[in-house]
């Protein structure tokens, strides 16, 4: 793993390094055509009492993308005076700006409003291993303020059996583990929700559904209706343009079920690009800095090709070394 202040320079100019207040959402313009990066890394100094999940609720990320951006860092006492990573700046996911899409290997959420030129982008707890969030494509199919829980049978024994047994239902408030608001998906029996454990948001916690801070659920409400689609991916590597450069934004890879996988990332990265037909065969390629990206998986778009004479996609070297 590279060293923090490597890879904010690494992949930052003076202009995206800049402190800031808190945010209330992250909503951001969308770029013009033919690029695809959104938002600006921010650094702030940490107070004492600040932890990585604090920040997370008030800069709208999650914890594990937080851990990714500032390596090194105590995520539950930074220290006062400590420079803090926020990485707010954005490759979108690929596939068509529309609806709601979920990439599942960085913890997040998207929301594109029709016939807006915004983009909406919130951090998702995801389902821990044996509960495995789905890769879909499918629609919100129903929004449903206040509800109740009725535990699966599933639920209900692994709970029993860790001496913790839990009611047919449970009702709307504070203990409530779907918090204010769902989402019901056209997938059966996955939701988008609230929480109240604000410490799951960006991990792997949840039994399969999406997990989002209260704030922002109820943000969601106002604005996505029914019948909106939702496209669940799981893209570890992103490629985008902005200003004429080509960037890679990296994360660490999770199986199709959302666990970590053990991937070939060599594989991995080259597929990625090579999806990108309007970028792969027209690319100079900085090998030895998209090998530093993928080893510091710190999700943190970094340039690493301009467009101009190919370097040979298939003439990569091993990025796994």
């Amino acid at each position: 793993m590279l060293s923090r202040f490597p890879a904010v320079t690494r992949c930052l100019s003076v202009a995206a390094l800049c402190v800031v207040g808190p945010v209330s959402a992250l909503e951001l313009p969308l770029p013009p055509a033919g690029e695809d990066i959104v938002g600006q890394v921010q650094v702030i100094k940490a107070k004492y009492e600040d932890t990585f999940a604090d920040l997370g609720t008030t800069y709208d990320l999650g914890y594990s993308e937080m851990v990714a951006a500032n390596p090194g860092v105590d995520a539950w006492l930074p220290g006062a005076g400590t420079d803090i990573v926020l990485p707010t700046r954005f490759i979108l996911p690929p596939g068509p700006r529309e609806g709601v899409v979920i990439n599942l290997a960085e913890y997040r959420l998207y929301y594109f409003p029709k016939g807006r030129n915004v983009v909406y982008t919130f951090p998702l707890g995801i389902g821990r291993e044996g509960w495995g969030s789905p890769v879909a494509h499918t629609t919100i199919t129903a929004k449903i303020p206040n509800p109740t829980w009725t535990p699966p049978a599933s639920i209900k024994a692994e709970h029993a059996a860790e001496g913790d047994p839990l009611p047919n239902v449970v009702p709307a408030g504070p203990d409530n583990p779907l918090g204010p608001f769902k989402f019901t998906l056209g997938t059966p029996g996955y939701l988008i929700h609230g929480s109240n454990m604000k410490f799951g948001i960006g991990t792997r916690t949840s039994h399969g559904c999406f997990r989002m801070y209260n704030n922002n659920v109820l943000e969601m409400a106002g604005m996505v209706p029914v019948g909106t689609s939702v496209r669940i991916i799981n893209e570890a590597y992103k490629f985008g343009v902005s200003g004429g450069k080509v960037f890679l934004e990296a994360h660490t890879p999770l199986d199709d079920n959302g666990n970590p996988s053990v991937v070939d990332k060599h594989t991995a990265v080259i597929n990625a690009l090579l999806k990108r037909e309007d970028l792969a065969n027209n690319l100079r390629v900085n090998w030895d800095e998209v090998r530093d990206v993928v080893a510091a998986e710190d999700g943190l778009p970094t340039e690493i090709a301009i467009p101009g004479a190919p370097s040979m996609v298939s003439n990569a070297p091993d990025l796994q070394q």
